[in-house]
């Protein structure tokens, strides 16, 4: 019995040993290959023409952040101050750069609570703002079907999301790159 239990002992340590580089790196590539177009894509939805359009947001960027009131003031953006402007171009930008910096391996931590803000937020919004509360939409945790977009899917989201605020962008990363040559510096 004291065989068998070594034997476990020596492979799982190898396993976890393995797993402290590997799972970083497996969540942003699962996170690549699953959420960075999708947010890339809502981001492009948001934006207006042209190269101005960074600075002047399309109608459908109010329409997704701001559904009640854009229809309350008929559609015209022109009633929205600055305040609605500077959240609607934070949204946008927000749905570019931080995909990029989890991808990139920079500043992951800090880039995963923002998605995993940014993710609850964009939830309260479908819930609140567009009115997803059909079981289907919505769903609900335990319920034995999991394919709900918001509780069951974007659960999974943050998972992943919250792997890497715990455990880093992983050896192959900007962080890596950065925290290596802040060592190097300091001696």
């Amino acid at each position: 019995m004291h065989l068998l239990v070594t034997i476990h002992n020596a492979v799982f340590d190898l396993v976890e040993k393995i797993g402290s580089w590997v799972l970083p790196l497996a969540a942003r590539f699962v996170f690549a290959a699953t959420l960075l177009l999708y947010y890339w894509n809502s981001g492009l939805t948001k934006l207006g023409d042209g190269f101005f359009g960074l600075f002047s947001p399309s109608i459908g960027a109010y329409s997704q952040i701001f559904p009640k009131q854009l229809e309350a003031v008929g559609y015209d953006v022109s009633e929205f101050g600055l305040f609605h402007q500077l959240v609607v171009l934070a949204g946008t930008y927000a749905e570019f750069i931080l995909p990029l910096m989890i991808i990139l391996g920079l500043f992951t931590r800090l880039a995963s609570l923002g998605m995993i803000g940014f993710i609850v937020v964009q939830s309260l919004t479908d819930v609140i703002g567009h009115g997803a509360t059909d079981a289907k939409t919505l769903g609900a945790l335990f319920d034995r079907f999991p394919d709900s977009v918001i509780m069951d899917q974007r659960l999974f989201w943050v998972f992943v999301l919250a792997v890497l605020v715990v455990k880093g962008a992983g050896a192959l990363s900007l962080d890596t790159v950065l925290k290596r040559r802040i060592e190097s510096e300091a001696m």
